[in-house]
Parts: C-alpha cells; sequence; structure tokens
C-alpha cells in the first residue's frame, strides 16, 4: 500500500513538474477550476508510467485533467468529473482521447495518451463533466511539442 502511495506521489509531481515549465493553465466556471496539462510520456519515471499503464515513448504525450471546486476558507477539494475530448494537428486528423480516472489520496486526475507530431502546434478539444446537472464545460487549448531524438 504504502508503495503505490509513494508511486502515485511520484505521478503527481511528474505531472505538475512537467506542467510547470508552462504558465498554470486552468479556467474557472463559477466555483471550480479546470486544470489541465499536456506532457511527454518520457518525462515519467519508467516505475511510475509502468505503475499506472502508460506508455512511455518520445512520440506518446499524456493530457492531465483535473477539477477543483474552490471552498469557502479558500481551499479547493477534488471533484470527479467524466472528460471526453479529441487531438489533432495541422493534418486535421483527430485522434480520439480515451480518459481513466486515477485517484491519488485527496487527488483526483483525468489521464489520456495520445501521440505527439513533432513542431506541430497540436489542438486540443475537451468536453468536462463535472455537475450532472449542467452541461459539460469547453476547455480548448493549443500546444506545440518537440520530440527528444
Amino acid at each position: 500500500m504504502l508503495r503505490r502511495l509513494m508511486i502515485g506521489a511520484a505521478l503527481v509531481g511528474t505531472l505538475f513538474a512537467a506542467a510547470g515549465a508552462h504558465a498554470e493553465q486552468f479556467v474557472s466556471v463559477g466555483d471550480y477550476e479546470i486544470h489541465y496539462s499536456a506532457v511527454n510520456s518520457s518525462f515519467l519515471t519508467p516505475e511510475v508510467a509502468q505503475a499506472n499503464s502508460i506508455q512511455r515513448s518520445a512520440n506518446r504525450g499524456l493530457v492531465n485533467v483535473s477539477v477543483r471546486e474552490r471552498q469557502e476558507d479558500g481551499s479547493t477539494r477534488p471533484v470527479n468529473a467524466s472528460v471526453q475530448g479529441h487531438v489533432s494537428g495541422l493534418t486535421g486528423v483527430q485522434e480520439s482521447l480515451s480518459f481513466r480516472t486515477v485517484h491519488d489520496g485527496d487527488a483526483t486526475y483525468h489521464l489520456a495518451p495520445f501521440t505527439m507530431r513533432e513542431d506541430e502546434s497540436m489542438r486540443f478539444e475537451l468536453s468536462v463533466r463535472y455537475d450532472r446537472n449542467a452541461a459539460p464545460e469547453q476547455v480548448n487549448f493549443i500546444q506545440r511539442f518537440y520530440i527528444d531524438r
């Protein structure tokens, strides 16, 4: 159990460290924050990738989405969400993103692998449903990746 918690913490730390290279990316909707990032899967350690069934490769990326609800005291709490979406490059070819949910202590992450295209702006179009009584929130962003060879 302790090993699993340590691997989960390493995954979270790796994702946030890699995302830290970019400005913090999130959108605020009412009392909710939808945080998102996309990184090269090679940033993950082999142990973290294996423990979370993530393929490490120079041309594989990982999208990470988490939803947090702001509390009255200023803190936030994780919210379960349903995330769907796709990514496309300049060629217009779309790749569906298959998200799975990872719970790690008081954090919840929605992760999806994708194929990176070198030096190409990639457009991510996500639909995030954090409230079953409301329409999903659309989150779109563009990011360029460079593949280390």
